[in-house]
């Protein structure tokens, strides 16, 4: 397993002359579960955030090829080690334009949507939609349900109290 090194030299009177090394992991080098658990970690309570991961997750595709490509960093929380991840959405263009994420037209619209929920890129949903199979187009109308909060939303019933309801569309059953 990679890790990256971070070296830093203190000057303070307890630490004077000391090195401290953190050692973060590589997204490339965990495993996938993890890191998309570590993304979800870091998207928790933004809705368009976490629609972006599960849509990238669900859709099964992105995930790895992110992390080979040097697009997720990932963190250890200084208390209790947890893994935190973010897609590093700035280098997109960059590593679109370079050949480091090749891609069918099909799984760039799906790229295109999550970057457009996670980043607020703007996409051209009447141009991706076209690229999009039946599984495809399921995600992406379950990641736009999600970003819109209809997993949290809830209706009024007769006796005063409310019930939550249903998303307006289901994420589908991995496998």
């Amino acid at each position: 397993m990679s890790y990256l090194l971070i070296t830093l030299e203190f000057a303070g009177a307890s630490t004077k002359g000391e090195t401290l090394v953190i050692i973060e992991p590589m997204a490339a080098d965990l495993d996938l579960d993890e890191v998309e658990v570590a993304l979800l970690r870091a998207a928790v309570g933004d809705y368009a955030a976490e629609a972006a991961v599960l849509l990238l997750a669900n859709d099964g595709y992105w995930p790895a090829l992110l992390g080979v490509a040097g697009m997720v960093t990932v963190e250890t929380e200084a208390v209790g080690g947890q893994l935190w991840a973010r897609i590093e959405w700035a280098e997109l263009d960059a590593a679109l334009a370079d050949g480091r994420l090749p891609a069918s037209r099909e799984e760039l619209g799906v790229l295109r949507v999550a970057a457009s929920l996670a980043d607020g890129r703007p996409v051209d949903l009447a141009d991706v939609a076209v690229t999009l199979d039946r599984r495809t187009l399921g995600l992406v109308l379950a990641a736009l349900a999600h970003a819109a909060g209809t997993h949290e939303h809830r209706a009024p019933v007769p006796n005063g109290s409310d019930v939550r309801l249903e998303p307006l569309f289901r994420w589908p059953t991995r496998h």
